[in-house]
């Protein structure tokens, strides 16, 4: 897939309404930081979120434990979300592909053609710079109404 073109609506939702789990590496406790209102919404829309940060003695983001690394989550990974410089992205995306992840996503400006190459080859998935909470507000998103408040 060429990275550098618009994906189409129907490539992105089909993701965001396939994945349920999503991992994000470098969730922030940090409320000011984006990744922590990323983190926020995407929980508040009903997906099972994992914050992963290797700080020591980080065990929580707002009521979610906090894993060190992909590898020791302790469920099934549906989409690895990545919120690092694109020069961390190739390591994240050996990581996301060891754990079985079916979606590698990077953030904006998160962008490594080959680590997308490596993904793609392996079978993910691939976004790169895109924010999903964005996307989740775009016109083919079709709103949760039957969700109660």
């Amino acid at each position: 897939m060429d990275h550098t073109q618009p994906y189409s609506d129907d490539y992105l939702q089909g993701i965001l309404t396939s994945v349920k789990t999503i991992a994000m590496v470098g969730a922030s406790p940090d409320k000011t930081k984006f990744s922590y209102g990323v983190l926020r919404v995407l929980s508040e829309t009903g997906y099972d979120m994992v914050p992963i940060n290797p700080r020591p003695g980080l065990e929580e983001i707002r009521g979610m434990k906090v894993f060190p690394s992909l590898s020791a989550v302790d469920r099934p990974i549906d989409m690895v979300e990545v919120f690092r410089r694109s020069e961390d992205l190739m390591d994240v995306t050996k990581e996301a592909i060891a754990v079985g992840a079916k979606v590698l996503w990077g953030q904006i400006g998160v962008v490594d053609h080959d680590a997308a190459k490596l993904a793609e080859e392996a079978g993910l998935k691939v976004v790169m710079d895109r924010c999903p909470k964005i996307e989740l507000f775009r016109p083919f998103w079709k709103p949760k109404l039957h969700l109660g408040i």
